[in-house]
């Protein structure tokens, strides 16, 4: 209990990137300066445009106003704290603020993997059973999953952070990332994490693997359905309803992948595909699906372009 109350009081310090050169340091702050100013712009006009769009009030676009949002929340529960970091002496957190932002960002980041499972299945509905597609993906239908799936990523990521910060921490309190990562905080405990790890393993295999077989056998059941298509314009349209998705579903599971999935232990190495996840994924999933999606570049040119060009016009 006294290593329990000590930790509580003492906290953390996020060693973040204080292990490179002045120059480098003051680099990485002004990019990551500018991807956050970037995410938060994109992510905000996303949401707004899929919120006061009629026509986009579609189940596809309903998950990705969701996903913008997810976007939007993650920039903000990791960034502020690291770039603040750059430019502090002190780079400590307090016991509280590093499980809450553990809790958040792992919150976060297990919805928008449960969201695009949810978005591929909707494609697969959308293409291979287009007649019952109104049907299966009714409004109420998507707000249950949404609801459900945010509701389970809540529950079970609280109890992981319950179940990680009742461990004793008597080692160093420094935590080689730039935000409270899980395998980055488990090295830090004076007991054995093995069953911690073999829990942070299974959570990443439901969270990770589970919605990327439902990805994958969605998109296999497209492919063969798109192919049977005569039409080549249908099949062109078919596959240009999924690219977005697919191109974020990359992204956003190759970095994953390596961070959760493989053996060992954290390295420092493990901050730049950190980065890439925290910082560059939500800049460019606004861009993909505003630049590949038709309806959603329509809806900016109406509701952004012409209020800039004729602001008194109604």
């Amino acid at each position: 209990m006294g290593l329990e109350n000590q930790t509580l009081v003492t906290g953390f310090i996020l060693l973040g990137f204080s292990d490179r050169s002045p120059q480098m340091q003051w680099f990485l702050f002004a990019i990551l300066l500018l991807f956050f100013i970037l995410a938060v712009m994109g992510n905000l006009l996303i949401f707004i445009i899929l919120t006061v769009e009629p026509v986009l009030h579609t189940p596809m676009y309903f998950f990705l106003r969701n996903m913008s949002f997810i976007d939007l929340c993650l920039t903000m529960v990791t960034t502020p704290k690291t770039l603040v970091n750059f430019l502090a002496e002190d780079r400590s957190i307090s016991f509280l603020g590093c499980a809450s932002q553990m809790y958040f960002g792992f919150c976060l980041g297990n919805e928008e993997f449960v969201l695009l499972g949810i978005m591929a299945y909707d494609r697969y509905v959308a293409i291979c059973n287009p007649l019952h597609y109104s049907t299966v993906m009714s409004n109420k239908r998507c707000v249950r999953m949404a609801v459900g799936s945010w509701i389970m990523c809540a529950v079970i990521q609280f109890g992981q952070v319950i179940f990680i910060f009742s461990l004793p921490f008597c080692r160093s309190k420094v935590i080689h990332h730039f935000f409270c990562d899980v395998p980055a905080v488990l090295r830090l405990s004076c007991m054995d994490t093995y069953w911690n790890n073999i829990v942070q393993l299974i959570l990443s295999a439901i969270f990770l693997l589970l919605p990327f077989l439902v990805i994958l056998s969605s998109y296999i059941y497209i492919i063969f359905t798109v192919l049977k298509m005569r039409s080549k314009d249908g099949r062109s349209k078919a596959f240009s309803t999924c690219s977005s998705h697919l191109s974020v579903v990359t992204l956003f599971y190759g970095t994953a992948m390596l961070l959760y999935l493989k053996p060992g232990k954290s390295t420092s190495d493990d901050r730049d595909y950190a980065i890439f996840n925290c910082f560059v994924c939500p800049v460019l999933n606004p861009l993909i699906y505003s630049l590949r999606s038709k309806e959603v570049k329509e809806a900016l040119g109406r509701r952004i372009w012409r209020k800039m060009m004729f602001p008194c016009r109604q």
